[in-house]
């Protein structure tokens, strides 16, 4: 059995995780990232992307969708995120709703893709095709699901 650490997963409205794990992998801005027991310290951004957990003692991983946010490694990992939802949980037709409405925002608009300082309801937009996309691709499984 690997070593564990403890592992805090914080929102805005609650704690969502606790407990001892063996590993949790994360989609940094870098891409995806795991951390084991005894990682040297970092602080890193986390992009919209899946939470996968391996608890202490167990063979099969817990699978989230999570948000924008960060991690802090110092011995233990604390995630902190904007929301985080476990797979069980996701109700696909809403996260399709929010797909869909996000894709008509972003077709509505003419001409160039506006800059980063032009249009704030655009950049929404694209966050929220990419979490309602994440959702969708959690609620089925994630990244290890079969096609």
């Amino acid at each position: 059995m690997a070593k564990s650490f403890k592992l805090d997963i914080v929102t805005p409205e609650r704690l969502f995780y606790e407990g001892d794990v063996e590993l949790v992998i994360l989609r940094t801005t870098g891409g995806d990232e795991g951390f084991m027991a005894n990682h040297s310290w970092a602080c890193k951004l986390l992009d919209v992307g899946e939470i996968w957990i391996q608890e202490a003692g167990q063979k099969d991983f817990k699978i989230a969708a999570g948000s924008p946010g960060f991690v802090d490694v110092k011995g233990e990992v604390m995630v902190f995120v904007d929301a985080a939802e476990w797979q069980g949980d996701i109700d696909l037709s809403r996260a399709q709703n929010e797909k869909e409405r996000a894709e008509a925002i972003l077709n509505s608009r003419k001409g160039p893709v506006p800059s980063d300082d032009d249009d704030e309801e655009y950049k929404q937009a694209q966050v929220s095709l990419n979490k309602a996309l994440n959702r969708m691709k959690v609620a089925k499984g994630g990244r290890r699901a079969k096609a």
